[in-house]
């Protein structure tokens, strides 16, 4: 076999046409051998003798797509030193852009004996290790392009590729489960007519099923383990892994954009697969310990801010420049939209403590293709100081999760305070605008992936994660949620019906907040997952979405709809800016642009915001006072809306304010199943009383 020089970077296996050039980091190594793997499980060892900046490279001609290799490392083995090299071990390219195989979990994929950790283990982990793909690189995008959806007019929706496809009775079986499924026409039709405008795909670089999980007989179903993080997770192909999983990938972004939905994927940079000092070497354990991980002062350990057993150590230069090269390829060659961003803190975390402005925020600031991405943050992590909501960046915006505690609050009957309830429905400005973020700012969630489904929420005050085989210990325990009466399943009709208006005032609610809402898959509907709030290792019927046939699941699937488009289609509910809470200039009244009236009517004062057993007002949003230009820079003027809000348990009367609008229609009312078909609804006129149903939301339009 050829050997040409071939070139350090890019790093990683890159095919082009005629042979493939192979390049890998290690400044501690003393010599690496490139190992390509025949079917019959032997390997052609080639040494990477050329060197340029610790990076190793050769280039091989006649290398095709699909060869699997892997990498041997020689050095020094000195734990307490924080090194860790054996070339026993055959390692995955930390820039592979595909995976293929399992890890069987032999006792030679570690690089000590069990029961013996201080001694080495000099077993061959070839045979039981995952491998890395040549992959071709070349795919006919057409005439794809970016949908690039404002934030402002952005609606979220979370999903599991598997968990969301596996199940549909109009996929075909043998493509459920697969990015194939995400680009059926079935299911991009669901998420059309729902009317989101992202799917943020869980887990999806090629991540590890856990040793300690395999043992249990359960699955690491959520993906939060990664290994590779420019490969597509290979379980999630239905046509193979020898690189045919990054074709299916990037046909289901093509399907995705042409109907308009970008794609979001949320990524896990700040740990690995290989756990704590007693996981397995796969990659970067062998390839450069001490390069990759955060020591702790006593090096044989990790700092772990994460909960996971290590973390990536972000003033690395090598392990900026990986993450930042992972980025860039998922936007310039798999063409994704944007990320979110698993335990952000972490990346923050360049000695000890968050700081915003650290090496990896400048990197992204500056960065021409990762900066005009959508960035997401899930703004906190386990270490000193983790929870940093309200704290990232101008370019970034954030999980908010006071949003989430607030709502939940609110209608689970908690005496809270309404004036936390009135920053979180306009936007948080109270986390953002000090520091010049606008309402998009906020991505708006009372559920996600971690905790209870909506449909949980409103059916469980207590977690039942025994399925884990963790005795009910895992899981959040404070979920602020409530069984309306009864815990789990029941056929009592009064407790049945107020969960279902419940979700709906959830769903309500989360539409007409200012921000960026985004919804858990199948809360459209209602699923359920039994009260299990920390599915993670739940691959089966729990955690799959079950597609409604009607009933009770279709009536809110409808109303979810409603609401989304709703929202859609009044920028009233999408502002730009903060409100001012004053009168607009250029506009032909002189009405405030957003006002707070009790349930009476009356214009709150600073004792009615005060009052801790308050659970009631109304909201006043003028259409006619939105601050913000439309792209010709000319005036938006929409229709006026009033929020009714009743989270008291019991029935109320309210007023319609006078002096902010005559007529108005009902075109919500979450006490019904479903809403009022257009025009339909009650007229009402100023000082007219409404009666809203205990734990029950109206909204009231005037045309502008």
């Amino acid at each position: 076999m050829q050997v040409w020089p071939g070139q350090p970077y890019p790093l990683g296996a890159t095919y082009d046409g005629a042979g493939t050039n192979f390049a890998v980091f290690s400044e501690s190594a003393d010599r690496i051998e490139l190992c390509l793997l025949e079917e019959d499980g032997s390997e052609t060892a080639i040494e990477l003798r050329e060197t340029d900046a610790f990076v190793r490279h050769a280039y091989l001609p006649g290398v095709q797509p699909g060869r699997r290799y892997g990498f041997r490392v020689h050095g020094p083995y000195n734990p307490g030193l924080g090194q860790r090299h054996n070339s026993a071990k055959l390692l995955l390219d930390p820039y592979a852009k595909a995976m293929s195989g399992d890890i069987d979990w032999d006792e030679s994929v570690y690089g000590y004996h069990f029961g013996a950790p201080e001694r080495r283990n000099d077993l061959d982990s070839a045979p039981h290790t995952m491998h890395s793909v040549v992959i071709n690189p070349y795919f006919d995008w057409g005439t794809d392009r970016p949908p690039r959806t404002d934030y402002h007019r952005t609606v979220l929706y979370e999903a599991h590729v598997k968990g969301l496809t596996r199940l549909h009775p109009e996929i075909p079986e043998e493509i459920r489960g697969t990015y194939a499924a995400l680009a059926h026409p079935a299911l991009i039709e669901h998420l059309a007519k729902l009317g989101v405008t992202a799917i943020e795909l869980m887990p999806v670089h090629q991540f590890v099923r856990d040793h300690r999980l395999r043992d249990l007989g359960l699955s690491n179903y959520w993906g939060y383990n990664t290994i590779g993080f420019f490969a597509p997770h290979a379980s999630y192909s239905s046509t193979g892994d020898r690189g045919q999983q990054v074709q299916e990938f990037k046909s289901m972004v093509k399907a995705l954009h042409a109907a308009g939905i970008e794609v979001i994927l949320d990524v896990v940079y700040n740990h690995t697969a290989e756990g704590n000092h007693l996981g397995p070497t796969l990659s970067f354990r062998g390839l450069d310990n001490a390069s990759y991980y955060r020591p702790a002062k006593d090096r044989r350990f990790y700092e772990d801010t994460t909960g996971t057993g290590n973390s990536l150590l972000m003033r690395s230069p090598h392990v900026l420049q990986m993450i930042m090269d992972s980025l860039r390829y998922w936007v310039t060659e798999m063409h994704v939209d944007g990320f979110r961003f698993d335990l952000a803190a972490t990346l923050a975390r360049q000695f000890h403590e968050v700081d915003r402005l650290s090496s990896f925020f400048d990197l992204v600031q500056q960065d021409p293709v990762v900066s005009q991405a959508k960035l997401i943050a899930e703004p906190w992590d386990l270490g000193e100081g983790g929870y940093q909501v309200g704290n990232f960046p101008p370019l970034w915006t954030e999980w908010n999760g006071m949003y989430r505690d607030t709502v939940r609050d609110l209608w689970r009957g908690e005496n809270a305070a309404l004036a936390e309830f009135g920053s979180r429905l306009t936007g948080s400005s109270d986390l953002y605008q000090d520091d010049g973020r606008r309402p998009i700012a906020s991505i708006n969630f009372v559920t996600c992936h971690d905790g209870f489904t909506l449909r949980d929420l409103v059916s469980y005050n207590e977690k039942h994660n025994e399925a884990n085989h963790e005795g009910n210990r895992d899981g959040e325990s404070h979920n602020r949620s409530w069984n309306c009466g009864a815990e789990g399943g029941t056929e009592d009709e009064a407790v049945l019906e107020l969960r279902a208006r419940q979700q709906r005032n959830f769903i309500a609610t989360l539409m007409l907040s200012q921000g960026v809402p985004m919804l858990a898959h199948g809360d459209e509907f209602g699923r359920t997952q039994q009260g299990n709030n920390n599915a993670y290792c739940q691959d089966n019927e729990l955690t799959w979405v079950d597609w409604p046939n009607g009933g009770a699941a279709a009536q809110l699937l409808e109303f979810t709809q409603g609401m989304i488009w709703l929202r859609r289609d009044h920028p009233v509910f999408r502002r730009r800016r903060f409100f001012h809470g004053r009168p607009v200039s250029g506009t032909h009244d002189d009405l405030t642009d957003i006002a707070w009236f009790t349930p009476g009517g009356e214009e709150m004062t600073d004792q009615d915001w005060k009052t801790s057993y308050a659970k009631s007002l109304t909201v006043f949003l003028n259409g006619n006072a939105i601050s913000e230009p439309d792209r010709r820079g000319g005036k938006i003027v929409d229709d006026s809306f009033l929020l009714l809000f009743n989270a008291h348990s019991e029935p109320l009367e309210f007023t319609v304010p006078a002096g902010h609008g005559e007529a108005w229609q009902l075109v919500v009312d979450t006490a019904q199943p479903v809403l009022p078909a257009r025009g339909t609804g009650t007229r009402v006129k100023a000082g007219d009383s409404l009666w809203l149903t205990d734990r029950s939301l109206m909204v009231l339009q005037r045309p502008a």
